[in-house]
Parts: structure tokens; sequence; C-alpha cells
């Protein structure tokens, strides 16, 4: 084996480490709070401005990532994906402060509020805004419209009291994977159908109604999961570190509705979960989290790539992602390359789903029964 491949596994491996934690882990596992950042004081937070980018070593691995990014994309515009990988590389972080649009959020000096948005994977030139309009994207009306089925499903399935759900699936309701997350206590659990842009086939087939729904609405989704939030609890600001990426919530069951009891606060805006109301939301900004009831909050949560980037740009990043899981992509030996990218697309595949009559087989209790059973507990 030579040097060169030694040097390059070596990297990749430091790489993996690094870019957990700020380029692909799920916000679920990767989410950091100020506090135990040491910023407490975000209000202290100085405006970065964006450093000239270097070309990088082509024999580490960023560089042969930046590398197969220009030979796979030739004469297509992916300057900012290339930008935002240097910037990675330079352990650049990105702190802008934004100012509040609306006239009636105002502090004790009458100014207007400012919120902020912090993250270490940056693509430039993207729009900033805590919560977006829903009503504008057709992907949005077209999966709530199938909220009563994700519902029942879910309750079905994952609520139910024989615990079937625990043996068959994977990583059911999983905690938090790194240090960081980990100190958030067991308050944030997830369930995950998609990661990084990869199909969970078996949990697909636990939830194929919620799989087919997101499949079908035409979402450009980068990760599906269930995620659970348990009462008398609150997850403190923090920033999830990627502005290329968006997070919508599709509420499935949320404690007392309307009492403004589960709610959730982004930059300058705070807003209550409501069943089958979808929201979207930026979580490069500062943001938290409180469940004040005291039962368990669930949702559907999708990580979707941001609207303004470009189709090209969309491919490019997933590209990255990739890259990560299958070092072959940067090889310069063709025959390598393609069987790296046949193995990247197989990944991707969306899973063959079971007959939905016969996803929920066995798993006992009606919907609403369930949901009862479970609340009593």
């Amino acid at each position: 084996m030579s040097l060169r491949i030694v040097q390059s596994w070596i990297l990749l491996l430091l790489y993996l480490a690094l870019l957990t934690e700020a380029w692909v882990s799920p916000p679920s596992q990767c989410r950091s709070s100020l506090s135990q950042l040491g910023l407490t004081d975000f209000d202290s937070f100085v405006e970065t401005n964006m450093p000239n980018t270097k070309t990088l070593a082509p024999h580490t691995f960023a560089g042969m990532v930046a590398q197969a990014l220009e030979r796979k994309f030739k004469g297509q515009d992916i300057s900012r994906v290339l930008t935002s990988w240097m910037l990675l590389d330079q352990d650049y972080e990105h702190k802008q402060w934004f100012q509040s649009s609306s006239s009636s959020q105002t502090n004790e000096n009458n100014e207007k509020q400012r919120y902020l948005q912090y993250c270490h994977s940056y693509v430039p030139g993207l729009s900033v805004k805590p919560f977006w309009d829903t009503t504008k994207m057709d992907w949005c009306g077209k999966l709530q419209k199938h909220f009563q089925a994700i519902r029942n499903e879910f309750i079905s399935v994952a609520l139910a009291e024989n615990g079937s759900i625990e043996q068959r699936g994977n990583n059911v309701w999983a905690g938090a994977l790194t240090k960081n997350a980990a100190e958030y206590g067991d308050s944030w659990r997830t369930l995950v159908l998609m990661d990084r842009g990869r199909w969970d086939s078996v949990n697909c087939n636990l939830f194929p109604v919620a799989a087919q729904a997101v499949q079908d609405c035409g979402v450009d989704a980068v990760e599906v999961f269930f995620a659970r939030m348990q009462p008398q609890t609150r997850i403190e600001p923090h920033s999830d570190f990627t502005n290329f990426v968006l997070t919508s919530h599709l509420p499935l069951i949320v404690p007392y509705a309307g009492t403004n009891q589960c709610r959730l606060t982004v930059g300058d805006t705070t807003r209550e979960w409501i069943d089958g109301e979808l929201m979207l939301f930026d979580t490069s900004l500062i943001h938290d989290a409180i469940n004040d009831s005291d039962r368990a909050r669930y949702i559907l949560m999708i990580r979707l790539w941001h609207p303004d980037l470009t189709a090209v740009e969309k491919q490019a990043l997933q590209f990255t992602y990739d890259c990560l899981e299958l070092p072959g992509l940067t090889s310069e030996d063709p025959e390598e390359r393609f069987r790296a990218e046949m193995e990247a697309q197989a990944m991707r595949l969306f899973p063959k789903l079971e007959k939905l009559s016969a996803a929920t087989k066995g798993f006992g209790a009606r919907p609403e029964r369930a949901l009862r059973r479970k609340v009593r507990k």
C-alpha cells in the first residue's frame, strides 16, 4: 500500500471525526447548547467576516473531495459548495446578526430585537428567516393532507403496548451519539426513516404510510425521523451549525395543543406546535424548545435542502455526504469511482415497502385506544 493511500485514510478518519459534528450529523446527534460551548452570553458575539478561501492540498482528504467535486460537476456552477467545503477546512465559524422585521419585537430600550445565525457549515448567499411560509411550498400542503393517516400509523406502531417495535426496528428511540448531545439528557429521542439521503428500509417498512407520504410529496429531504420530547423538559438555546438545510416539523401528538405548553422559539419568533400544522424554520439560527406539559410530544421531522440552492448545488452537497461514506468516489481510478457511484445510487433508492395493510399487523390496539393507554402510564 502506497504512502499516499495510508496518509489519505488517516486523514479520512480525522475528517470523519470532525465532520460528523459540523457537516453531516442529524441535529438529534450533534446539537450543542451555547452554555456547553462556553457561549452563554451570545449577545456579545461579534459578527465574522468570511475569509478568503485557500486552495486545498490535493493529497489531503478535503483536497481529494474538492477535486472529485470539480471532476464530477465540470462545467456546472458549484462555486458556493466548493467555498463552503474550503471554509469548513479552515475551521471558519459564521456568526451574523439579523434585526427583527417585526416592529413589535423590541427590547426594553425600544430597539428592534436581534437574532443570531451561528454555523460551521456555511454556504454563502442563502436567505435567512426564522420561519418560512409553508403555504408557498407545494410539498407542505401535500404532506399535511396525509397527517391523519401518518398519525394513526404512528400511534398503532410506535405506541403499541406489546413493544414489538423495539425488536423489529433499527435504533428505535435512539439517544444522543456524541458527548455534546448526550449532555442534553434523555429528553430528545429519535426514530430514523432517512439519514443523509439514505432510507432505512427496516424502519420504513414499519411506517410505510409515513415513508410513502414523504416520498410522494416531493420534498428535497436529507433526513426524516420521528422525534420524541419528554414532558417537563427543555432544549436550551443552540444552533444546528448548518445553514444549507432547513428543518420541518409535522406535529403528530401535541399535549394540550392550543394552551402554549409545547412551543418552539427560532430567532425572534415563538410558535406553538399544533397537531397537523406543519412548520418550516431555520435551525442555523439560535433556537430552543420547551415541553411544559405532563405528556410526551411527538413530531415527524424532516431536514431538507435550503430552497435557495440550485439543483446542481443540492447534488454536489449530497456528493460530499456520499464521499464521507464511500471514499472510492474520490479515487482517480475510473473503475473504482464507477463502483462507488453505483453503490451510492443504490443506497439512496426508496425501499420496497410491504403492503400497507400488512405493515401494522400484529401491533395491537387501534390508534386512539393505544394513545389513551400510553397517556395513562
